[in-house]
């Protein structure tokens, strides 16, 4: 398991663990649209490039790097730490749910996704063609 692991990283490089963090990242973000009128729901969110680090094993500890995140609330499914988001405009019933940065932050996330997706589906093309020897 561990060699399929090292061949599937010479052959995809960070793209695969890039598009884990990513979905699980659409969650959080889909949670938080989700609940923009539940009291008391504070949005959270993952500092990618900090998540990314971490997963290729470049990192140590996880620090805050945007004042708008605070303490943790826990790691995500790739264990990545989990912020709660500052709000910019408290809301009376408790809500940090911003509902523009949040459609904004989940657009940009789905358009990098979608980028990582489409350099792998290059990649796996590019393998396919080189096993059936095609020029």
């Amino acid at each position: 398991m561990i060699v399929m692991k090292g061949i599937m990283d010479n052959l995809f490089g960070i793209h695969a663990t890039a598009l884990k963090l990513r979905a699980n990242r659409a969650e959080l973000l889909a949670a938080n649209i989700a609940n923009t009128d539940t009291p008391n729901f504070k949005a959270r969110d993952i500092d990618f490039k900090q998540a990314l680090k971490l997963a290729a094993g470049k990192s140590g500890e996880m620090v805050t790097t945007n004042a708008r995140h605070i303490t943790s609330a826990g790691t995500s499914k790739m264990g990545a730490e989990i912020m709660y988001r500052t709000p910019t405009q408290p809301s009376l019933d408790g809500n940090t749910v911003d509902l523009q940065t949040e459609r904004s932050a989940f657009l940009e996330n789905s358009m990098m996704y979608q980028a990582s997706l489409r350099f792998l589906n290059g990649r796996i093309s590019g393998l396919m063609t080189a096993i059936r020897g095609e020029i």
